[in-house]
């Protein structure tokens, strides 16, 4: 039982209902004992009263004061001679029957059992020297044999209930407000809060709790916001300076000899590179807000893949590399087509950037045949690897690792990061692992929209060039 609602629920209201039944039970008990101290004042006068009775006015006289016995006193009398008849003319019970013989009965019901016995047998010598035998049946008031206990029990166990289910409630609700609004803030929406929309009005620690949440998922949200706008802002500013500096470029081309030219063409290159982490910072800006979603079309993933690794193929054959594609399947998603060849792409770049030089980048499309069916994107390059425990930092923005992919290979660490948003968005996911026979995994999936027919090709594989 892992529900805490259950946990404080049920542990309440079984404590409850021992503590109800038990009172019940010691009440009956004392009584029962109660009602047995003043039977054993009264037993000599009734006994007496009822030979008395009998001797003196018969059968009738007899039942008649047993009667009134029954309606005074609430005790069920029946007298018997030596031979074991009833005197008074009335039929006897089978508990009636049971005592006489020395037997006490079991009462049918449970609770009574562990309460003193309401049944009484005694002797008597009339002055006439006859011998009698008098049976009776206490009262045991409305918790006994002829009252209601069952109700009485039920009652006290659903009201209890009732209590308990509330108290459960009140104590787990701002817990379970607290885990929803937590689950929303880690799958990235910033606005989410546990006490929103006003049905958090007590003072308590749990409220306190809810509104300390609220007030840092606010400030969490403020933060990120302007780290958004400042990272956009100062990519966009950095545009304006970087055009003049080519304006600059070409200008001391023209005006410098051949002897400036290597030094010129160096200054070009880190400002074709400045320019290039520019609009990647401003493509991570743009994820973030989730600004390139306007328009989703149908997207057919192995044209896509198709056309991507052509190009990267192309571009490894300076590092004697190539790119291998493995279309099992063509899927279709529904999204934005300039997004997911940037993911894609970034992917398989980088996996063509750290693969060991001679060996095959392997691109696997399938779709996964779930109950949510998706589109399954892997690409496996033969490079060093990573470190286990920096798995699951590579898609953040700037993380480089020193000795495996460090500058050397170019890149600052914005392609996976890019590429990790830019499926988020499509509400789909990207991990990566290290193989078993050397090298690194990343595997994308995507929410498919649809699947081609059956008859299409199961296998293509080819150089993607």
């Amino acid at each position: 039982m892992r529900s805490l609602f259950l946990k404080i629920f049920l542990s309440y209201w079984l404590a409850q209902a021992l503590f109800l039944v038990l009172a019940i039970l010691v009440t009956l008990a004392a009584r029962q004992g109660r009602e047995s101290s003043g039977w054993e004042s009264q037993q000599s006068e009734v006994v007496g009263k009822a030979v008395q009775a009998y001797e003196q006015g018969g059968p009738n006289a007899l039942h008649s004061y047993l009667s009134e016995t029954r309606e005074s006193r609430k005790i069920w009398a029946y007298l018997l001679d030596a031979q074991g008849h009833e005197l008074s003319g009335q039929d006897l019970p089978r508990w009636a029957q049971s005592v006489a013989k020395g037997i006490r009965p079991v009462p049918r019901e449970f609770w009574v059992r562990f309460t003193p016995s309401p049944f009484r047998r005694q002797t008597f010598r009339s002055s006439s020297g006859r011998q009698y035998l008098l049976v009776a049946m206490l009262p045991s008031g409305p918790f006994g044999p002829n009252g209601i206990p069952g109700l009485g029990i039920l009652i006290g166990v659903v009201s209890s209930g009732i209590v308990c289910y509330l108290l459960a409630l009140y104590l787990t609700s701002p817990i379970g407000r607290l885990r929803e609004a937590t689950r929303r803030l880690a799958e990235g929406d910033l606005t989410a809060r546990a006490g929103s929309g006003g049905g958090l009005r007590r003072g308590d620690e749990l409220a306190g709790l809810v509104r300390d949440f609220d007030a840092m998922a606010e400030r969490l949200e403020q933060s990120v916001n302007a780290q958004s706008r400042l990272l956009h802002d100062i990519s966009h500013e950095l545009r304006s300076p970087l055009a003049r500096l080519n304006v600059a470029l070409a200008l001391a081309r023209q005006r410098t000899g051949p002897a400036a030219q290597s030094t010129l063409d160096r200054i070009e290159l880190e400002a074709e590179r400045l320019n290039a982490l520019i609009g990647d910072l401003l493509t991570i800006a743009r994820l973030e807000n989730g600004k390139d979603l306007s328009r989703e079309a149908p997207v057919h993933l192995a044209d896509l893949v198709e056309g991507i690794t052509q190009d990267a193929d192309f571009e490894a054959q300076s590092r004697k590399c190539h790119v291998v594609t493995r279309i099992e399947q063509n899927c279709v998603v529904l999204g934005h087509p300039n997004l997911l060849h940037s993911a894609i792409e970034n992917v398989v770049r980088n996996a063509v950037r750290y693969t060991a030089e001679g060996t095959t980048v392997e691109v696997r499309l399938s779709c996964s045949n779930s109950a949510s069916p998706e589109a399954v994107i892997q690409v496996s390059d033969s490079g060093p690897g990573v470190p286990e425990d920096s798995l699951d930092k590579l898609f953040r923005p700037f993380y480089r690792i020193d000795d495996a992919r460090g500058r050397g290979t170019g890149g600052v660490g914005l392609g996976l990061a890019i590429a990790e948003r830019a499926v988020r968005l499509h509400n789909g996911s990207v991990k990566a692992a290290n193989r078993r026979e050397g090298g690194l995994m990343i595997e994308i999936r995507i929410p498919s929209a649809a699947s081609v027919p059956a008859e299409t090709p199961p296998l293509v594989e080819a150089p993607a060039g």
